[in-house]
């Protein structure tokens, strides 16, 4: 059967350290991996605007000899005249692995069931994992690896930070998110990190602190206040959300050396601060980059390209 990877809690500790060590192998030698995926398609469909997701995974395929099948909600009405499962049985005649960015995550969930070929969420409400290897990617290439880091995360409990808790936890570190009142992380997703946490060594805490969980953090990440399809709760968060800013503030209570990440598109001087984003501190571009070379390496690992 094939592995599909809709969510952190698909690979195991070992299968992480695995794709984070192909990542760095592909972006450092390129050229090594330029053809392991050559007469291969890969299903692209994107049910929300992207720029990162799709231009990386785009040329992730390509750069491995692959071809990217680029599909959109209009030209593939997943589940409207015909059922997710039935579009998924016909592509998985067509092409060698399917990446779905939607909203709903049960749709990701319905394409997987259906399909003969590995399935990737390159974004859901529920979690961003995709993103997630490139930030945990980023972090390892600055401190030299990720186990007992302090891994901070300011602002909305979405899917970014629902992925950061369970691959921060999978990797062994002490992984802290803090919100406003009502913005926590669900409790599932929590629950699933401190059962990595006990294995691996690393912690979870959830709170409503953004002060407490700066201080002596080794990594400061944010995202953006108000996600898509929130955009009617935009005024009220934006009252109950700047305490939670990365800002010149938060930086000084992290440890000196500190390096902050943002998935992007950025708010700036909403969630983090024009000298923050552009500082000495900032990883983002490293961290943007890196998707690519993630994301490839899941394409190896996933098609069985991944060998030496």
């Amino acid at each position: 059967m094939s592995r599909d990877f809709l969510s952190m809690v698909d690979v195991s500790a070992s299968e992480l350290e695995h794709l984070l060590d192909l990542a760095e192998a592909t972006k450092a030698e390129p050229d090594r991996y330029a053809t392991r995926l050559a007469g291969k398609s890969v299903a692209t469909i994107f049910e929300q605007p992207s720029t990162r997701t799709r231009v990386s995974l785009d040329v992730a395929i390509a750069s491995v000899g692959g071809h990217p099948v680029n599909l959109s909600s209009q030209e593939l009405p997943l589940g409207r005249g015909e059922t997710i499962e039935d579009s998924s049985r016909v592509l998985s005649r067509y092409v060698d692995a399917i990446v779905l960015r939607t909203t709903g995550h049960e749709r990701l969930e319905f394409l997987a069931a259906a399909s003969g070929v590995p399935v990737i969420n390159s974004m859901s409400d529920f979690e961003h994992p995709c993103q997630c290897l490139a930030d945990l990617m980023t972090i390892r290439e600055r401190k030299g690896g990720l186990a007992g880091l302090v891994v901070t995360y300011l602002g909305d409990g979405n899917n970014v930070a629902h992925s950061l808790l369970l691959g921060g936890a999978l990797a062994g570190a002490h992984v802290r998110v803090a919100t406003p009142l009502g913005f926590e992380p669900i409790p599932q997703v929590v629950h699933h990190a401190e059962e990595f946490a006990a294995g691996t060594g690393g912690s979870v805490t959830i709170t409503n602190d953004p002060a407490a969980a700066a201080t002596g953090a080794d990594v400061l990440y944010t995202d953006v206040w108000t996600p898509v399809g929130h955009e009617g709760e935009q005024d009220e968060r934006s009252l109950v959300f700047p305490p939670f800013r990365i800002d010149r503030a938060a930086v000084e209570r992290a440890k000196p050396d500190v390096i902050v990440l943002h998935c992007l598109p950025a708010h700036r001087g909403q969630e983090i601060t024009d000298d923050v984003l552009d500082g000495p501190h900032s990883a983002v571009w490293d961290q943007a980059e890196n998707r690519l070379h993630t994301q490839r390496a899941l394409l190896l690992w996933l098609l069985g390209a991944d060998g030496n």
